[in-house]
């Protein structure tokens, strides 16, 4: 993901939670709930060009409906409001992270908790590389198959499932091997591990498939629990 900023503003990278009923949101409807946050908290975005503006703001890894987040990003283009000339002659700004953090999570519904504000380096590319997953298994579905089942999985050299790929309805074979970091057991947890590269990634109802596994055996609702971001510079 890619933001252009210019001298008089900055991208700034917000992550947060998500929890609770607000898991149910699309990626599309919890940009809005951000949109909407920033215009109540009085946070200047800068907007982009053409005839339809829209604030330049967006989520770099978007969440599966019914998921909840524990280290979800937002980055968010933000006009500088106090600029000032260095020594240098270059454009710098007094931008308060914590001033920001405070008056956008006073506008957010419960459900959604502001974690942390920082400013990210000029023109960098926020791109994730990996994501944790978590899947509390009812206890009568926590069995020695399922320890099978992951032992098997992981020994496989290849996984091809079968994958929809656009709105008409085009089904592609996929190989989601390559994207199976690791697999593990932990008490009545399995904590799974993606890889996400240019090539994609596994999704999390493919996971449920590969695991026959589905949200009515599952204790609690799928959470991903923690992702590797990286912050390139173009």
């Amino acid at each position: 993901m890619g933001i252009t900023v210019s001298d008089t503003s900055t991208l700034v990278l917000i992550k947060f939670k998500v929890q609770g009923n607000l898991r149910f949101l699309s990626h599309t409807e919890t940009v809005k709930v951000f949109q909407r946050a920033c215009v109540r908290a009085g946070i200047k975005t800068t907007y982009s060009q053409g005839f339809n503006p829209r604030p330049r703001l967006s989520l770099p890894l978007p969440r599966s409906v019914g998921v909840e987040s524990d280290d979800d990003l937002l980055c968010l283009c933000v006009q500088l409001c106090r600029p000032s000339t260095s020594q240098s002659g270059t454009l710098v700004s007094s931008f308060d992270t914590e001033e920001l953090k405070n008056t956008l999570a006073g506008q957010l519904p419960d459900g959604c908790q502001l974690l942390s504000v920082t400013v990210a380096k000029t023109k960098a590319s926020i791109q994730p590389s990996a994501a944790t997953y978590c899947f509390v298994v009812r206890q009568e579905y926590f069995n020695e198959k399922l320890k099978t089942d992951v032992e098997n999985l992981l020994s496989n050299e290849s996984l091809n499932i079968k994958r929809r790929v656009d709105a008409k309805g085009t089904v592609r074979q996929i190989d989601v091997r390559p994207f199976l970091n690791s697999i593990q057991l932990d008490d009545k947890n399995i904590i799974v591990e993606c890889k996400i590269s240019p090539a994609g990634s596994i999704r999390v109802d493919e996971i449920l498939k590969l695991l026959e596994l589905d949200v009515g055996k599952l204790a609690a609702p799928i959470r991903r629990v923690s992702v590797q971001w990286e912050q390139l510079q173009n």
